[in-house]
């Protein structure tokens, strides 16, 4: 079992795991039950995951779309509400738990970008078994070919990363031509096998590469602020 936290600054240690005074550190176990937080930078506008009901739900993704789209017509924000609904089963399907975007304005374009962070069960080779569970999963990755793979160490233990690019249609409502029209997506997807069967998955991604550098490096940060905890606040680290 996990839980996931996207938290303060103050709540995380600043210094890597093995150098934060005063924390309690030690290895995860096997099949315990694991907490995970991380710092999201300021500036970013957060899909709400906790509703009452669907018009609860509803309700707040308007008002999402009225702080996105401050200048657009109703009908709009409300049509954009509709469409983030819709994702809401790809979410629950993919373990999604946080999904955030931000827009700036990056060597004067209009970017865009957004960050999710799942947790997935890992498959039985995909993962999760031996000494060194990052090399499985990067394996399983690479099988797949869906971008570059690489292994790498981050303070809450080895880590895999994944580089590539996808494709996907945008509503005509939200297009200048009235028609769906194709978008290219860039992205950078990092993922952390834990001891108890699950992954946690954090990923960026563009669909405006003037953007791409400063938010790769934005969501280094990110990454590298994943910390995990036990039940009693005791910092862990991922073994291998």
């Amino acid at each position: 079992m996990s839980s996931i936290t996207n938290t303060g600054a103050e709540a995380v240690p600043a210094a890597l795991p093995s150098q934060a005074a005063g924390t309690s550190l030690r290895a995860a176990g096997p099949d315990e039950e694991i907490h995970v937080r991380w710092v999201m930078p300021e500036g970013f506008f957060e899909l709400p995951f906790e509703a009452e009901d669907l018009d609860d739900l509803a309700e707040k993704l308007v008002e999402l779309g009225q702080a996105v789209l401050p200048h657009a017509d109703y009908e709009i924000q409300v049509h954009w509400a509709a469409m983030m609904a819709a994702g809401y089963d790809d979410f629950a399907e993919a373990g999604v738990q946080y999904a955030g975007f931000v827009m700036t304005e990056v060597e004067e374009a209009r970017c865009t970008s957004t960050v999710t962070v799942s947790l997935m069960e890992l498959d039985a080779d995909g993962g999760n078994q031996g000494d060194r569970p990052a090399t499985e999963l990067a394996r399983a990755l690479r099988a797949l070919d869906n971008g570059t793979v690489e292994e790498i160490s981050l303070p809450c233990g080895p880590a895999v990363s994944v580089v590539g690019t996808r494709k996907a249609m945008v509503d005509g409502a939200l297009t200048e031509s009235g028609a769906p029209e194709p978008v290219y997506t860039s992205f950078l997807q990092v993922q952390v096998p834990l001891t108890n069967g699950l992954v946690v998955v954090l990923e960026m991604g563009t669909p405006t590469p003037q953007g791409w550098d400063v938010f790769s490096s934005m969501f280094a940060g990110v990454v590298k602020s994943l910390r995990f905890f036990d039940s009693d606040s005791t910092l862990l680290v991922m073994p291998g």
